[in-house]
């Protein structure tokens, strides 16, 4: 059995008059604050799919939805993935889970995460099962701490049957 394994990352910057989504949701940040980006700035998503990306050594979402290219000003990332994943099956691969984890010191991300979880699988063809989302803060540590923006780190295994 062939087995690849693909780790990504993601930040965007916290700022005014963005809308907050994670994952496909739309959430409330207690300040008012949303992510800034080219596309839906969704870092969970995006991280997801470099990690889909890094394990086939395809490249990084940058290569195929550059922050350049106006057809991707806002974009909703929940597409993209779609994208990324008939990539992914387009050459023969399946995912066998993603696993990720979403640094923000707020809004409190534990009521979201089953819909997170649920949204993603959904896009990605999979059971929520095979999808993690985990959160936590950073301690009031580092820009994330100081909710200046938001971070993601995210795994995927694939492998070819």
């Amino acid at each position: 059995m062939n087995l690849r394994i693909g780790n990504g990352y993601d930040t965007h910057r916290l700022v005014e008059g963005r809308p907050l989504i994670l994952g496909g949701q739309r959430l409330k940040h207690p300040d008012g604050l949303g992510l800034d980006g080219h596309s839906d700035a969704d870092v969970l998503v995006h991280a997801v799919m470099d990690a889909l990306l890094g394990a086939l050594s395809l490249g990084d979402i940058g290569k195929y939805f550059p922050p350049t290219d106006p057809r991707w000003k806002g974009a909703d990332s929940m597409v993209l993935l779609e994208q990324v994943v008939a990539l992914v099956n387009d050459r023969g691969w399946q995912i066998v889970n993603v696993d990720s984890v979403v640094i923000a010191e707020r809004p409190k991300l534990k009521p979201h995460i089953e819909a997170m979880r649920g949204a993603i699988a959904l896009r990605m063809g999979l059971d929520p099962d095979q999808v993690g989302v985990k959160a936590t803060t950073n301690e009031r540590l580092g820009p994330e701490g100081r909710e200046e923006g938001m971070s993601c780190h995210a795994v995927a295994l694939l492998t070819r049957p």
